[in-house]
């Protein structure tokens, strides 16, 4: 009997506020005792891989029931991929209508080989069990390595533009695209939309803009639709056995080849 209680009262403690419950858990955080609610593409949060960070958290339950704190996650996202995660495991409770803080030193060390640039980045709060209990999000400025995971993958992604470039500009002088239109706007949309992402990749990993809010996606759209009204509006290529008919039809005509009629005497 005892287990079971210890049990039932292990997984109240533990479970979030349900969706009845009043009021909300408010996180304020700081990296380096920059304020995370303040840091934007403007003034983001220089983080140095191979230098601790230290982490401060104050975190206040608004909500009638206690809420039970089993994780602290960093993580950056761009386009929608993570580059990089960070989750520290942690235990404390914070009681209905009361505040805990937290301090801690993370190590940053594996974050050269993984992201450089301006990140959207979010520090996030999580039960044991897993469910998000508040989120802050943030922009970083990650001083890594250009030859880290974010940096290879968008010079993989500019290998692979030029290729296609070069492949649909060969298929065009060669004669070899579709004759539908809208097959020849698909063969330079994709080229296109490489151009976009190593535009949003190389602003981001140098620091000159941050992708974020959906704004990388329409960078990707407008190239896109550009790559697709280029191959749209690209000359018509021959249907084969055609050019050999009009070579027929012109031999034909040519008065130069035609039969002499012979003229009795």
């Amino acid at each position: 009997m005892w287990s079971i209680a210890v049990a039932v009262a292990v997984a109240v403690l533990s479970a979030p506020a349900p969706a009845g419950a009043t009021g909300s858990v408010d996180l304020k955080a700081s990296i380096n005792a920059t304020n995370l609610a303040g840091a934007t593409e403007a003034h983001p949060v220089r983080i140095v891989p191979g230098r601790p960070v230290t982490i401060a958290l104050v975190t206040r339950n608004g909500t009638s029931v206690p809420v039970t704190v089993g994780s602290v996650n960093l993580e950056g996202r761009i386009a929608g991929l993570t580059f990089f995660s960070f989750d520290t495991l942690v235990r404390f409770d914070v009681p209905a209508g009361q505040s805990k803080s937290l301090a801690y030193v993370l190590d940053t060390t594996s974050l050269k080989g993984q992201a450089t640039g301006l990140v959207p980045t979010s520090l996030t709060l999580s039960t044991p069990s897993g469910q998000l209990i508040a989120s802050q999000p943030f922009v970083s400025d990650i001083k890594g390595s250009i030859i880290s995971v974010y940096g290879l993958f968008g010079l993989g992604i500019l290998v692979l533009t030029v290729l296609g470039i070069i492949e649909a500009l060969l298929a065009l002088a060669h004669g070899r695209l579709s004759v539908n239109r809208w097959r020849r706007g698909i063969r330079f949309l994709i080229p296109g939309l490489g151009v976009g992402a190593v535009l949003v990749f190389s602003l981001s990993a140098f620091g000159k803009w941050l992708p974020s809010n959906g704004h990388w996606f329409i960078i990707l759209a407008i190239f896109g639709a550009a790559g697709f009204v280029i191959g749209y509006l690209t000359p018509t290529p021959p249907v084969p056995g055609e050019e050999s008919d009009e070579e027929d039809e012109e031999e034909v005509d040519d008065p130069g080849t035609a039969p002499i009629s012979e003229v009795p005497a």
